[in-house]
């Protein structure tokens, strides 16, 4: 049963610097860079859509193991680390709590797959009127 708490530990620690992300993302401290990169970040991970579809073997994985703690690294690195320590105290706070992201997420999620649909849709009309 070890590595079963310990999975559960990290599963807890994962969950508690997700949410102490999107908590940095709201604080004005932020710069505007590292704001996206959350969102992207925190979107993606929540998200039941892959950028490459998780059956496809090996590169399936490939987007989670690579891309998303790319993003998180990126986002932590552009983040103050006085924005970041406050997020992760009032985090840390929420987890213990119980509490979860809900509505919020799920707006973030479907805003950032709707202006990516958006987007591509307008890159396809362009190719096809050109």
């Amino acid at each position: 049963m070890g590595w079963l708490a310990s999975l559960r530990t990290r599963a807890r620690l994962l969950k508690a610097e997700t949410l102490a992300l999107a908590l940095a993302a709201t604080d004005r401290r932020t710069p505007w860079l590292a704001r996206l990169l959350v969102i992207v970040a925190v979107a993606y991970a929540l998200s039941p859509i892959d950028l490459i579809p998780d059956f496809i073997p090996v590169l399936g994985w490939l987007d989670d193991l690579v891309l998303l703690p790319l993003l998180i690294t990126f986002a932590v690195r552009l983040t103050p680390p006085e924005v970041l320590a406050d997020a992760r105290v009032r985090a840390g706070s929420a987890v213990a709590k119980g509490k979860r992201l809900g509505w919020w997420a799920a707006a973030v999620i479907l805003g950032v797959w709707v202006v990516i649909i958006v987007l591509v849709a307008g890159w396809i009309a362009h190719l096809l009127g050109h």
